[in-house]
C-alpha cells in the first residue's frame, strides 16, 4: 500500500523504513515514501523482520532492581556504546530478587541481537543457558560464564576503611542494600575486613533496606539510638541513595555531620557533590561499564574477537565533607 501510494517499489520502502536510503534512494522518492507512511500509519513489523532475518535489532539489558539511579547512567553508557543500529529493551527484577530464566526465555523469543546481564548469580546463568551473544556487567566471581565487565568495588571500599580509621573512627555501623547481588557483598566484605584490620569495630553489618532514602532514614532513626550507646561515630551505606537517607535523619536528630557523625556511600551519584554536606562516596563509573559493556557485546554481535574479554574498572575514594571537616 506505502509502494503503491507513493509510486515506488516494495524494495525502495524497505530501504527508507529502515534508515538504508544512503546511495540508494533518490531524495524525492525518500520523500515521497515518508509522506505516504505518514498517511497510512505504516509501521515496521520488527518481529517479523527478525524471523526473516533470524535476529532482530533489539538488545536485551536484564538488571535488578533499577530503583538505584546509579543505573540510569549505566543505562546511558549502554545506550551511547550501541547507537542508532540497536533498540534497547530492560528486564528488570523487584527489589532484592535475582532475575528467572523462564522470564528471559520468553524475550528470547523476539530474537535479540544480544543479551546484557547485570549482577546475576551462577544459578540464573546456568539455567538461561543462552547461545546468542552475552555480556556480563558487574558480576564479579561469574567471569568463566561469559566476557564481562566488572567493578573493582573492593578497592574502594578498602580505601574507605583506612579513610575512617585515619579519621580516628573506631567504631562504625553499614547499612547494606537488600539487593543481594555479588557486587553488594563484595563491596560489604572489603570494608568489613578492611575495617577489622584497622581496629575498626562494625555495628550491624547485616542491617539492610531497598535503595530508598525513605526506607533508609526509617533504619538508621531506629538504630541510631543503639548505635549511639555502642560509641558508633561513623555510618558506612551500600549506595549514596541510602546515604542521603542517612543524612536527613541526622539533621531530623540535630546532629552535627562531620562533628558528630560521619557518613559515606558507594556509587558517587551527581547530587553527592552537591549536597550539604557534600558526600563522601567510593566513585563507581557507572557510564563506562554501560559503554564498555555495550562495545563488548556490539564485537560479538558483527561476529569479531574480544582482545579483552574480562575488563575491571577501577573505584576511588572521593572524599567530601560529611567524613572530613576540612572538605566542609
Amino acid at each position: 500500500m506505502v509502494a503503491a501510494r507513493a509510486g515506488v517499489s516494495t524494495a525502495t520502502v524497505s530501504l527508507v523504513a529502515n534508515g538504508k536510503t544512503s546511495g540508494r534512494v533518490s531524495d524525492g522518492n525518500v520523500t515521497r515514501v515518508r509522506q505516504a507512511i505518514a498517511e497510512l500509519g505504516y509501521v515496521v513489523d520488527s518481529v517479523g523482520s527478525s524471523l526473516a532475518r533470524g535476529v532482530s535489532s533489539i538488545v536485551v539489558l536484564v538488571a535488578p532492581d533499577i530503583s538505584n539511579p546509579f543505573f540510569a547512567k549505566v543505562i546511558a553508557g549502554v545506550r551511547e556504546s550501541l547507537g542508532s543500529d540497536f533498540q534497547l529493551l530492560l528486564s528488570v527484577t523487584e527489589a532484592g530478587e535475582f532475575p528467572r530464566a523462564d522470564d528471559i526465555r520468553r524475550i528470547l523469543a523476539l530474537r535479540p541481537a544480544g543479551l546484557l546481564v547485570d549482577a546475576p548469580d551462577a544459578a540464573f546463568l546456568e539455567d538461561l543457558s543462552s547461545t546468542g551473544p552475552l555480556v556480563l556487567l558487574d558480576a564479579p566471581g561469574l567471569e568463566g560464564y561469559a566476557p564481562s565487565v566488572n567493578l573493582d568495588v573492593a578497592q574502594g571500599a578498602r580505601e574507605l576503611a583506612k579513610h575512617l580509621a585515619g579519621g580516628g573512627h573506631r567504631r562504625v555501623a553499614y547499612l547494606d542494600s537488600v539487593t543481594g547481588t555479588a557486587t553488594f557483598e563484595l563491596r560489604r566484605a572489603a570494608f568489613l575486613a578492611e575495617a577489622a584490620a584497622r581496629g575498626m569495630a562494625v555495628e550491624d553489618a547485616d542491617l539492610r533496606t531497598t535503595i530508598d532514602v525513605g526506607a533508609a532514614a526509617e533504619a538508621f532513626a531506629a538504630a541510631w539510638p543503639r548505635w549511639q550507646r555502642a560509641g558508633v561515630t561513623a555510618v558506612v551505606c551500600a549506595t549514596d541513595t541510602h546515604a542521603y537517607g542517612v543524612l536527613q535523619e541526622a539533621r531530623v536528630a540535630g546532629l552535627r555531620v562531620p562533628e558528630e557523625l560521619a557518613v559515606a556511600g558507594f556509587d558517587d551519584l551527581p547530587y553527592s557533590a552537591t549536597s550539604s554536606p557534600g558526600l563522601t562516596s567510593v566513585h563507581l563509573p557507572a557510564e563506562p561499564l554501560g559503554a564498555k559493556a555495550g562495545e563488548q557485546l556490539r564485537a560479538l554481535i558483527e561476529g569479531r574477537e574480544l582482545e579483552q574479554p574480562q575488563l575491571t574498572l577501577e573505584s576511588s575514594l572521593i572524599v567530601r565533607g560529611s567524613t572530613d571537616r576540612a572538605a566542609v
